[in-house]
C-alpha cells in the first residue's frame, strides 16, 4: 500500500501520521524522528528505502517506551458519544485500515508479540494486543469527574429512564411474631441503559463488555420501603455492553416489617411486601418496570432457595403503581411475597399434648375413683395445661385485631378441665350432704309399736293414770318420710353424675369441632 509522505525538518515522516489531532503523538513522532534520524546518520549511505524502514522502527520503538502497557489499535476519529470533554484525547490512532489486527484475550499474548516482531522487521506498522484498558480509555473514565455519576444519563428530556428490575429470593432467614418483623435474603438484578458509554467492539478485537465499579457512572439510587434493619451489599461492581446497557446484580440481606396475621397460627399465611422505590426523581424521569412474569420469578426462586426451615416460600405478585407525594408521581415496584408455615413442630410440641393432658382429664372423670381423689388428679392436670400456655405466650404478639384460634383453643381446653373439677365438687357436695341425712335419720328410726314403760312409782302415788303418748310415738309417720328422701336421694346421685358427665363431654365434643372448622377454613 502506498503511503503518502511530507518532510519534517530533515526527516521524512508519514502524512497520516502528522495528520493525527492527538497532542500525545507528537511527543512520540519527536522522540521517532531523533532515534531515527540517529539510525539515518549511521546509515548514509543506506538509501531512501532503508530510510524509511528505520523511521517506522524508531517510531515503534517510542510508541513502547511512551506506552509501556499494550494498546489496541483504532480508528483515528473523534467518537461522538464519548464522555471526555476533548474528543481529541479520547484515543491514540490506528492504522491506516482502521481495525485493530489482534484479538482480546490473555492466551494471544505471545502470538501478538510475535506477530510485533513480524511487522517490525518486514517494516510494516506494528500491530498490539486489545485490552481492557483500551475501553477504558476510550470512554475516558479515569479522566471525566464526578459529575457524571450524579447526572440521569438522559439525551431527550421527554423521555424518562427506564429501569428493569429482577428479583430472586434465595432464603427466609426468620420471621419474628411479637416484633412483626421477617428477615430475608434475595438477589436484586437493575438493567438500564446509558447512550454516553458506547464503543464499537470491531475497534477493540471484539471486546463487547466490562465490569466496573458502581461509583462510574450513574446507577438508580432505589431503596426498600419496609426496610428496619440488614446489610448494605459488597457486591459493587456493575457490567457495561458495547450498546451502552448497565447490568447491576446485588445480594441484599434485609430485615422487613410486615403485618403478620396470626389469626390460624400454627396454620397460617403470610403475605409480606417489598417495595422498591426511588423518591428522588418522578415518573418523568425515572420508571421501573419489571422483566419477568411472577410464575417465572415463583420457578427460578424455588429452585434457589437455600433454607429448608419453619417457612415455605410459594408465591409472589408484582404490584407496579405510581405513589403521589404532592403534585408529583414516583415510580414503584413492589414484590407481595407469600410463604406458608410449617405447622409440625408446634403440633408436637403444643397441640397434641393439650389434646391428651384433656384426654387423661376426662379419662379420671369418668374413671371408677373416689371424687376425692378425681380432685386431685384434675387439679394436676389443670396446672400442666398452664405450663404449656406458657410456651404458647412467649410465641404469639402481645396485641392483635383478633384473639388466634390457638389462643381460644387453649382457653376453652383449660375452662373444660375446670367445669370438670367443678362437676367433681358438686358431685362431692350432694354425696356429703346424703351422707350426713343419713346419720340424722338413724338416730329417728325405732320400733313404733314399741310404747314406753310407765315408772311403778306413778301407778302407787297416783292410781291409774292416763298415759300420754311419747312425743316420738305421736309423730310416728315423720321418721318413715325422711328414710324415702334418703332412698330417693341415694337413686338420684347416680342420675345426676351421668347427666354432668354426658353434658361435659358433648360441650367437649362441640368445642373441638368447631375449632377444626376453624383451622380448616
Amino acid at each position: 500500500m502506498e503511503r503518502a509522505w511530507s518532510c519534517h525538518g530533515d526527516f521524512a515522516v508519514p502524512k497520516h501520521i502528522m495528520d493525527l489531532p492527538d497532542l500525545r503523538m507528537r511527543n512520540v513522532f519527536h522522540q521517532a524522528a531523533a532515534s531515527g534520524g540517529r539510525r539515518r546518520r549511521r546509515r548514509r549511505r543506506g538509501g531512501a528505502e532503508m530510510g524509511r524502514k528505520s523511521m517506522e522502527m524508531g517510531l515503534a520503538e517510542a510508541k513502547r517506551k511512551a506506552h509501556p502497557r499494550p494498546l489496541g489499535l483504532r480508528r483515528a476519529r473523534a467518537p461522538a458519544r464519548g464522555n471526555g470533554p476533548d474528543p481529541a484525547l479520547r484515543g491514540r490512532p490506528g492504522d491506516p485500515s482502521g481495525r485493530a489486527a489482534g484479538t482480546a484475550g490473555p492466551g494471544r499474548g505471545r502470538s501478538g508479540s510475535a506477530a510485533t516482531h513480524r511487522d517490525l522487521a518486514s517494516g510494516a506498522a506494528p500491530k498490539y494486543l486489545c485490552t481492557y484498558y483500551d475501553v477504558v480509555d476510550y470512554l475516558n473514565i479515569s479522566s471525566h469527574d464526578k459529575l457524571h455519576t450524579y447526572i440521569l444519563p438522559k439525551i431527550n428530556l421527554k423521555e424518562p429512564v427506564e429501569v428493569k428490575v429482577d428479583f430472586f429470593l434465595v432464603s427466609i432467614l426468620s420471621v419474628v411474631e411479637k416484633l412483626q418483623t421477617v428477615s430475608f435474603y434475595f438477589v436484586l438484578n437493575l438493567e438500564w441503559q446509558n447512550p454516553f458509554a458506547t464503543w464499537d467492539p470491531r475497534d477493540f478485537c471484539n471486546i463487547s463488555e466490562v465490569v466496573l465499579p458502581m461509583d462510574t457512572y450513574w446507577s438508580p439510587p432505589i431503596f426498600i420501603l419496609e426496610r428496619v434493619n440488614g446489610q448494605n451489599p459488597e457486591l459493587n461492581y456493575m457490567v457495561l455492553m458495547h450498546n451502552g446497557t448497565f447490568n447491576s446484580t446485588r445480594p441484599y440481606q434485609v430485615t422487613l416489617t410486615c403485618s403478620l396475621v396470626i389469626f390460624k397460627f400454627p396454620f397460617d399465611t403470610q403475605m409480606c411486601n417489598l417495595s422498591i422505590a426511588s423518591f428522588l426523581y418522578p415518573v418523568t424521569d425515572f420508571v421501573m418496570k419489571t422483566r419477568r412474569t411472577p410464575a417465572e420469578i415463583v420457578r427460578d426462586s424455588k429452585s434457589l432457595i437455600l433454607t429448608d426451615g419453619e417457612w415455605k416460600f410459594t408465591n409472589v405478585s408484582i404490584i407496579e403503581f405510581t405513589e403521589m407525594m404532592g403534585d408529583k408521581g414516583f415510580s414503584v415496584v413492589t414484590y407481595v411475597i407469600s410463604m406458608d408455615r410449617r405447622p409440625t413442630l408446634y403440633i408436637l410440641n403444643l397441640i397434641l399434648p393439650t389434646c391428651a393432658l384433656y384426654l387423661l382429664d376426662m379419662a379420671v372423670l369418668f374413671g371408677p375413683s373416689s371424687l376425692e381423689e378425681k380432685i386431685n388428679f384434675q387439679i394436676a392436670i389443670i396446672l400442666g395445661s398452664s405450663m404449656l400456655a406458657v410456651i404458647l405466650n412467649n410465641s404469639l404478639p402481645t396485641s392483635s385485631n383478633k384473639p388466634p384460634i390457638i389462643v381460644v383453643f387453649f382457653l376453652g381446653t383449660f375452662l373444660l378441665m375446670i367445669m370438670a373439677v367443678l362437676d367433681t365438687f358438686f358431685l362431692l357436695y350432694q354425696q356429703r350432704k346424703s351422707g350426713r341425712l343419713d346419720k340424722v335419720l338413724g338416730s329417728f328410726q325405732q320400733d313404733p309399736h314399741e310404747l314406753p314403760k310407765a315408772p311403778p312409782d306413778n301407778l302407787a302415788k297416783g292410781g291409774p293414770q292416763l298415759l300420754h303418748p311419747p312425743k316420738k310415738a305421736q309423730g310416728q309417720g315423720q321418721p318413715t318420710k325422711r328414710l324415702w328422701q334418703l332412698q330417693e336421694l341415694d337413686q338420684f346421685l347416680p342420675v345426676l353424675e351421668k347427666v354432668l358427665l354426658f353434658s361435659h363431654l358433648s360441650l367437649s365434643l362441640f368445642f373441638f369441632t368447631v375449632i377444626f372448622v376453624k383451622w380448616s377454613s
